[in-house]
């Protein structure tokens, strides 16, 4: 359904520390940076996936979504526990409840909440077997 899903950061150097950092525990690499007329973006690749980091192109501050939050998939609970980590370690702020199991209408989960250093709300989810 998704071809890719784009954030904005108004430091584009520290969303780089960050999301490589929290992206490299899920497997991608250094991302591919595209500036152009001024703007610079960020393009992690894995898995067909296309993650992208963005300076606003019409010159506003970028703002984080209110109710919006983007979720990573993990492989364990403990590459969930590594990605928060990474994010702890590298500006990211832990939010909501720390990483764990809860249960509801789509099952057993392991979650782990994450804001990122321009406020924009992430998660790491793992489905329990």
């Amino acid at each position: 359904m998704f071809s890719h899903i784009m954030v904005g950061s108004n430091d584009i150097e520290r969303s780089k520390k960050f999301y490589t950092a929290v992206l490299g525990t899920l497997g991608a690499g250094e991302p591919m940076v595209d500036v152009k007329d001024g703007t610079t973006r960020l393009f992690y690749m894995h898995n067909g996936g296309i993650f992208s980091v963005s300076q606003p192109i019409d010159g506003q501050a970028a703002c984080a979504a209110n109710g919006g939050t983007v979720g990573f998939a993990c492989d364990s609970p403990e590459q969930a526990d590594a990605w928060h980590k990474a994010g702890l370690d590298n500006g990211g702020t832990s939010i909501e409840d720390p990483p764990g199991v809860r249960e509801g209408g789509m099952g057993k989960l392991y979650l782990a909440y994450l804001r990122d250093p321009d406020g924009n709300k992430l998660c790491a989810l793992h489905r329990m077997g």
